[in-house]
């Protein structure tokens, strides 16, 4: 490719795609990485949108591209494209290189966030930066965004996560291993390093830098993210730097686009006033987030505290000397959580909690949140190995983070704790969410932090509303008739007041975390909890004893098939004994963490463990949906009917009707079913009055008859709505015989008594003397006496 001498770039692009189609992926890459290095940029600009659309695939997902989230380390493709879209990689200098011209590339807006894109139509300005460009209206009519190219790729790049494809029939890879998560990771630390500035770029211009995008107007704000907010990076970014402008501040803007990108892509789906509108269960849900989607949601929060923690102490001071000094990755890393994350991360974690469903997949959302609010987990010491890692202990210094993030903690605690209150927390993964978040609110000083920072949001203000931005921003007025402690009292109770009202309006009704009403909410989840604790140990004990009455026999496999003697409540088919004792180490630490966040007493703990110590009769309808008793048993209500659609409680699935019509399982031989049965039935009819009178007996007799020719009847009480009674006439059965469990342990019997001498009949009737003599030996020591008509 890279022989062939300069053509037109309609030739170019021609010859690049039958490449893609007729040559494999590693021999393409080779001669992309080459075609770049050769070409000028006037020669590969047109190649460009068609280059990023085979690679991450077209926004209306016709093209799939290179299957980024399904490529990972175990293909031989994986390396190369690694490789070629590294921050250092080829696809970076095609970027670096037409950015040098100052090309630039239509965007649609159609294919942006919800919001922005209702911003556009509307004909208002969105508040982030990133889209304050030129707009067009292109050959096709729509409008669209004038991007310059490393912005293009970015947004092409971020849309690839939420771009609705059909992807072809792949391997499942665990999201983490993908190209795609690993790529995002690579890019954030490059473009966010925690350590020195970011790299310079790779492509010069004739002046010596890659400039930065067009200026924007002065009017406008650095971020808008937040109504309080005032540009703290203009002077270095919002601005056409000099040509001997500090290098520094030439390369941030990648930083800057990057985050934005990111966070306007990922988080920027739903707006304060659509989740207002969409609390009404009419409102469809225009945009549901993936578990993928969430997971780097995640690893961009993770990185983000990490990129904001690694300011220089001295640099940390909010004086106006310390920022003179700080150079402008500095500054970014001052304001990148407050100024563009916050907001938006705070409506999509509050749609999240409202909307996804009641099941486990939300510990994704769940760790996601708990990631924002634990900053203090990616600090450098936290590096260190001579820290404690058992030191739960949150620093004093983390006070004024948890009062700029106030409804983080309380809000968002108290949108969890409606959710636990409707989960089934004798599921291991539901207790252990719950153990989660309570163990993240007990840490030491964290609970005394949000009820200070509740305080000082609840404090009445003590000086003009119109006053309260320029005290915000400038804390150190001179002249100021407030003491020193005043003003630093009164600038955080603004702080906590802007954070609120501008997350949630000026209107807002704010319920605190630690007040009346959130602790009567506790008081029912410890009390679930008991509830849960008790259920758990009940089914244990139920496990227990079903498997301790298995006889001797039984576990041969000589008896009748029972599909009823394993619990089945509750969710629990999938769960086993150590898994309830995880549930209940689970709660048990959860009950002691919610001690020590709300206070709670002993007296308040032993009246709610006796307020829920139930019979275990009185428990197993505690866990049945809400009936009513009918003339054919229980019927659902309403309510019940509602509990079981959400899982909420179900009915023990039990097989309650004629045991020899029972369904043939796997472990059974379907033909020596069905002809056994036939067998039997023929039997049944043949003798059935000899049957019925030997059973109606009270001598010895009738009893030992009874016990091999009868059932055990179940309770109307019991039965599912729906069910009747089965028919418990006396009968002979010997479907156990097309068990191949049965028939293998006979066969083993026979093998091992041929070693003895013992031929197969002889062995037969051991067998049966035996199976009769614990019948007789069972019906001595039993009390039943019920007589059979």
């Amino acid at each position: 490719m890279a022989s062939l001498p300069l053509q037109q770039p309609s030739f170019l692009l021609a010859n690049l795609k039958a490449d893609y189609i007729n040559k494999p992926f590693i021999q393409r890459c080779q001669e992309l990485a080459k075609l770049i290095d050769d070409y000028p940029a006037k020669e590969l600009h047109l190649i460009f949108p068609w280059l990023v659309e085979s690679v991450l695939g077209s926004l209306d997902g016709t093209v799939v591209g290179w299957n980024l989230r399904f490529l990972h380390s175990r293909m031989n493709e994986y390396n190369t494209a690694m490789e070629f879209l590294s921050p250092s990689g080829p696809m970076m200098k095609l970027i670096y290189k037409l950015h040098a011209e100052d090309y630039k590339y239509e965007f649609p807006i159609s294919y942006l966030p919800g919001p922005v894109k209702a911003c556009f139509q509307e004909g208002v300005l969105p508040d982030c930066p990133l889209f304050h460009v030129k707009s067009q209206f292109p050959v096709s009519g729509l409008l669209s965004l004038s991007l310059n190219p490393f912005q293009y790729y970015m947004i092409n790049f971020a849309a690839c996560l939420i771009a609705q494809r059909n992807y072809p029939m792949a391997q499942y890879v665990p999201y983490s291993e993908n190209a795609y998560f690993v790529l995002v990771d690579v890019y954030l630390k490059f473009f966010l390093p925690l350590e020195g500035n970011v790299p310079p770029s790779l492509i010069t211009d004739v002046r010596g830098t890659v400039s930065p995008p067009a200026p924007r107007s002065p009017t406008v704000s650095f971020t808008g993210y937040g109504v309080h907010h005032t540009s703290l990076l203009k002077r270095h970014i919002s601005h056409q730097p000099s040509v001997n402008a500090d290098p520094a501040a030439q390369e941030i803007w990648r930083s800057e686009t990057l985050l934005q990108v990111f966070v306007e892509m990922w988080l920027h789906h739903y707006s304060l006033e659509m989740y207002q509108k969409m609390q009404s269960p009419q409102v469809k849900e225009p945009f549901r987030p993936t578990e993928e989607h969430m997971l780097l949601v995640r690893l961009l929060v993770k990185h983000l505290h990490a990129f904001s923690n690694s300011l220089r102490p001295e640099l940390i001071s909010s004086s106006p000397s310390a920022h003179s000094h700080a150079s402008p990755l500095e500054e970014f890393k001052r304001v990148v959580i407050p100024r563009f994350v916050q907001q938006k991360l705070y409506v999509f974690l509050q749609h999240c909690f409202g909307h996804w469903p009641l099941d486990a997949s939300f510990r994704v959302v769940l760790e996601t949140w708990l990631s924002y609010v634990q900053p203090w987990r990616y600090t450098p010491e936290k590096l260190l190995p001579q820290v404690d890692p058992q030191d739960r202990t949150v620093p004093e210094k983390w006070a004024v983070f948890v009062q700029e993030n106030l409804l983080m903690y309380a809000r968002l605690f108290q949108g969890f704790l409606n959710r636990a209150l409707r989960t089934d927390l004798v599921n291991p993964k539901n207790a252990q969410m719950v153990f989660r978040v309570a163990k993240v609110f007990s840490q030491t000083n964290l609970p005394e932090m949000i009820q200070k920072a509740e305080l000082l949001f609840l404090e009445q203000e003590h000086v003009p509303h119109h006053r309260q931005h320029r005290l915000l921003m400038s804390p150190t007025l001179g002249g100021s008739f407030l003491s020193n402690r005043q003003s630093a009292i009164t600038d955080s109770v603004f702080k906590v007041k802007s954070h609120v009202y501008s997350l949630e309006g000026q209107d807002s009704q704010y319920k605190e975390m630690f007040g009346i009403e959130v602790r009567t909410s506790v008081l029912r989840l410890a009390h679930l909890i008991v509830q849960a604790k008790q259920t758990a140990k009940s089914i244990s004990d139920y496990s227990a004893e079903a498997n301790a009455n298995q006889s001797f026999f039984s576990w041969l496999g000589f008896g009748s098939p029972d599909l009823n003697t394993s619990y089945t409540g509750n969710d629990m088919d999938d769960i086993g004994l150590d898994s309830i004792k995880k549930t209940d180490e689970y709660l048990d630490k959860t009950l002691s963490y919610l001690c020590q966040i709300f206070r709670l007493n002993a007296a308040q703990l032993t009246q709610l463990t006796t307020s829920s110590a139930l019979k275990p009769d009185e428990m197993r309808t505690k866990q049945l949906p809400d009936c009513v008793q009918g003339e054919n048993g229980l019927e659902l209500t309403d309510l019940g009917r509602l509990q079981m659609i959400n899982g909420l409680r179900k009915f023990d699935i039990t097989y309650q009707g004629d045991p020899e019509l029972q369904p043939i399982r796997s472990y059974e031989n379907a033909f020596l079913v069905r002809f056994l049965f036939q067998v039997s039935s023929l039997i049944n009819n043949r003798f059935a009055r000899e049957m019925n009178s030997i059973c109606a007996r009270r001598s010895f007799a009738g009893r030992l008859a009874r016990h091999y020719l009868t059932n055990t009847c179940v309770s109307a009480t019991n039965r599912s709505p729906g069910t009747v009674p089965s028919d418990h006439r006396p009968r002979i059965s010997l479907r156990f015989l097309g068990s191949y469990r049965n028939l293998l342990s006979l066969f083993l019997l026979f093998v091992v008594a041929s070693f003895f001498s013992i031929s197969p009949p002889t062995c037969l009737l051991g067998i049966l003397a035996l199976f009769l003599f614990h019948g007789i030996i069972k019906v001595l020591f039993s009390d039943n006496q019920t007589s059979y008509r």
